[in-house]
């Protein structure tokens, strides 16, 4: 459970993630041998590698609430008048540029973008060269540690991002009492200024003060080339403060104008925290710099009340309740599972470990317990690490795909606790898609689109230049209603489903009821309705993007009208409401299978333009929805099949989080064996040396942190499955994977798994029953289940399919037998 290396990060995607919801840092266990002078140039070395001293020490720092603008209405006034035109272009004239045009006049303000905090810098003075160096990241504590000998001392450095306590610690430490000499300094690229004082010849203070940007143009914008905009006005922009305590055992600490300086000690410990102006999504980010460095001040002096020891065990504890849920192995690996991470990396495509698989595995889970936390903002395209005041793409959270996909693990892999983030966004969004919904659409209930921020953009974004593909489509907000409603089904919690889930469900449905239109043969559709970032090739031969019910439409709304069904009956409520979304819901149009064989994407069986597109949204029934199965409808089935063997044979899944979503299909799909074969893919073109995802950029690749979120809830439906109601073992085990063991996975039911196998087999299984209540079990194919005994052995019902039904008490224990 290490990731390890023998030489220092030389760029910002090979350093290594800390974080604990709040605070995040990218730690590279060196420094830049030639430092540069311009205030936060120095992550110019993102993209391109530089020489790195080992001797010095980099964290790049963000804080969770730190971004740029203000609360805003970026809805396109006078947007309602073109919905009409729009649909009678599409579903009447069959004119879809005319429609990708009126489109345009429905375009708002774009999202704004998450910021770096700044960079903490500690560089340690040697008189010999660095030996025996060595970095690495525990998953099992999450502590990093970086060490090296020189003229035969032991320098340590450790690093933890601690929740219990809301700040990150860095503890340098000497073998050889007086041997430590450093400098410490912050510096970063939206800093104002930077103060170091001496409270004490043992204890010293950093204090840098920035303020965000008023507005950061995004990808796409059309005034993305004409700069990022700073304003002195209160709001106009949010004041920030990071604030570092250094003290030293033995030794002595003194100020040098903003730096600190440490000599002749045997440690060092920095205890750093973070605040910002943030006072809430709907609230002007005014907080006087004052009170903003006061409340830093006043988190970093409650931390320090506790000793490093303290801190780090009440870091580790409350890491370890979450991390050591879940357990997975692979089997022992290969010659290469003895090698540093980024040598194991790129020998496995010549030789596949399924430990290294493991390893990825836990990381992700590690990445989302470190980007993800209660009270925090939910994971964003880069979780919660960005070096850069334009990050690709924001940093924001983009829902066509990205947001959704970090979450994909959180029940799956037991990390359910990790979502309320995502719930609280959508709880916000609900707000603000109210304004949207009447806007821009002037329809009741709530709407999002593609791009959200910390201020919970929902409006639709271009402004006029946006390609309707992404920046009018309109459906996430029933996405994230899925993430709702299974918690749900994970957790049993009705309080939440009563309270939380159900009202935010049934809100969106209203909007969704409305939105629905005839499509003059007596089906409902959507119109205008997007595959997301697709286009087609229209009758002229040129391609287009704005159409009616496109496959991915029609399960979310099939999804949503169903699970607000569900929900009303479980809950005993809005039965009159209910029967409008079934009398809804049966007639939507069905799903289609093309020309190809395939899964329709369009409702019409449109020419691709692009056959291997990332995005595969028309697929969603089978992942993350649960429509179509091999059981229960094989026809459609096969055509998904047909669809994700046609998007890979023409390039599709190049990017990592596109590759993670193909695992998950081939993993519903019960092929283990092209599950591998993606993950091999991933590993070998979408994988950095950091194990973070990349994405292509050009000729080089960014990091995207989906994909990582997404391979582990695949790699967690290769091995237990649970939508279709039926609990399946070993669903889709490759035939590389032999042996193996996974404890602590989760099934709906609130039920949790431990599972183990040997030569292809399920050998045993052990159930904990959260609620208790009727289950269906399904063994592995060529298996059957021989017995389930708790105290005695469970009486079991006989299926037609091999699966046995079987009672669960609540917080039984159950151990499976196969045969």
């Amino acid at each position: 459970m290490k990731l390890w290396y023998t030489q220092p990060a030389s760029q910002w995607v090979e350093a290594l993630p800390i974080g604990n919801g709040h605070l995040g840092a990218m730690i590279f266990g060196g420094g830049e041998v030639m430092p540069r002078t311009a205030q936060g140039t120095m992550m110019d070395c993102a993209n391109e590698p530089v020489p790195m001293d080992p001797a010095k020490e980099t964290l790049t720092l963000n804080a969770d609430t730190l971004w740029s603008g203000r609360p805003f209405d970026g809805n396109h006034r006078g947007a309602q008048e073109f919905l009409a035109p729009i649909r009678k272009a599409v579903l009447e004239q069959q004119d879809y540029h005319l429609a990708d045009k009126l489109c345009h006049n429905m375009q708002g303000l774009f999202s704004e973008a998450f910021q770096t905090a700044g960079v903490l810098h500690v560089d340690c003075v040697h008189a010999d060269a660095v030996n025996e160096y060595r970095r690495e990241l525990d998953l099992d504590s999450a502590v990093a540690r970086t060490s090296y000998k020189t003229d035969e001392v032991l320098f340590e450095r450790t690093v933890f991002a601690s929740a219990p306590d809301g700040v990150i610690v860095l503890r340098i430490a000497a073998s050889k009492p007086g041997a430590l000499n450093a400098t410490a300094w912050l510096d970063g690229a939206l800093m104002r200024s930077v103060t170091a004082s001496a409270k004490s010849a043992a204890e010293g203070r950093l204090v840098l003060e920035g303020k965000a940007p008023s507005h950061v143009p995004g990808a796409g914008h059309p005034d993305n080339d004409s700069g990022i905009r700073f304003s002195d006005a209160a709001g106009e922009g949010m004041y920030f403060a990071v604030a570092a305590q250094a003290s030293v055992e033995d030794g002595t600490i003194h100020a040098d104008g903003d730096r600190l300086r440490v000599e002749n000690a045997t440690a060092l410990t920095i205890v750093l925290t973070a605040a910002t102006g943030f006072r809430g999504f709907d609230q002007n980010p005014d907080l006087p710099l004052d009170v903003v460095k006061e409340n830093a001040a006043h988190r970093l002096d409650a931390a320090l009340a506790s000793s490093y020891d303290v801190l780090r065990q009440r870091h580790e504890a409350d890491y370890r309740r979450l991390f050591e849920r879940v357990s997975l192995n692979l089997g022992a690996g290969t010659e290469a599972a003895a090698l540093p991470t980024d040598q194991r990396l790129k020998a496995f495509a010549a030789m596949p470990d399924p430990s290294l698989l493991a390893l990825y595995f836990q990381y992700g889970r590690y990445l989302l317990i470190s980007s993800s936390r209660s009270g925090s903002q939910p994971a964003n395209l880069q979780g919660i690490w960005n070096f850069q005041v334009q990050a690709p793409w924001s940093s924001n959270w983009t829902s066509n795909i990205n947001l959704e996909m970090n979450y994909w693990p959180a029940e799956t892999c037991n990390l359910s606790d990790c979502a309320e983030p995502l719930f609280d966004l959508i709880s916000g969004l609900r707000q603000t898609g109210r304004r949207a919904a009447a806007e821009t659409y002037g329809l009741p209930g709530w709407v999002t689109h593609h791009n959200i921020d910390l201020w919970r953009t929902a409006n639709p974004v271009g402004m006029g230049v946006g390609q309707p593909t992404w920046a009018n489509w309109q459906m996430s907000g029933p996405w994230f209603c899925g993430h709702l409603y299974e918690h749900y089904r994970f957790t049993g919690d009705k309080e939440l489903l009563r309270s939380r889930a159900y009202p935010l469900m049934k809100s969106s449905a209203e909007f969704y009821l409305q939105w629905l239109i005839d499509d003059g043969d007596g089906h409902l559709t959507t119109c205008p309705s997007f595959s997301t970032e697709n286009s087609f090739l229209a009758p002229d031969g040129k391609y287009a993007f704005t159409s009616a019910g496109c496959t991915m439409d029609m399960a979310l709304m099939r999804e949503l009208f169903g699970n607000c069904i569900a929900s009303a009956e479980e809950l005993g409520v809005d039965a009159e409401f209910a029967e409008k979304l079934k009398a809804a819901r049966a007639r939507l149009l069905p799903y289609k299978i093309g020309r190809w064989g395939q899964l329709q994407e369009w409702s019409v069986d449109f020419e691709e333009s692009e056959p291997g597109q990332r995005h595969m949204s028309h697929m969603y029934p089978l992942y993350p929805g649960s429509q179509i199965t091999p059981e229960g409808t094989p026809e459609l089935a096969r055509a998904a099949r047909a669809s994700l063997e046609r998007r890979l044979a023409h390039g599709g899944a190049y990017t990592g989080w596109s590759r993670a979503w193909a695992i998950a299909f081939w993993a519903r799909l019960h092929d283990g064996d092209m599950a591998w074969e993606s993950l091999i893919m991933l590993m070998k073109h979408s994988t950095n040396t950091s194990l973070l995802d990349t994405h292509p950029a050009g000729k080089s690749a960014i990091f995207q942190i989906d994909g990582n979120f997404g391979a582990t809830a695949a790699i967690a439906e290769m091995l237990l499955q649970s939508h279709t109601e039926v609990i399946e073992f070993l669903p889709a085990l490759p035939s590389l994977w032999p042996d193996g063991e996974v404890k602590g996975l989760r099934a709906r039911g609130n039920l949790e798994v431990d599972l183990r196998w040997q030569r292809g087999q399920a050998q045993a299984a052990a159930l904990r029953a959260g609620s208790g209540g009727r289950f269906t079990l399904r063994a592995p194919v060529g298996q059957k289940i021989d017995r389930v005994t708790g105290e005695s052995d469970l009486p079991l019902e006989q299926m037609e399919d091999g699966s046995v039904r079987c009672t669960l008490q609540p917080r039984a224990v159950y151990r499976v037998i196969f045969a």
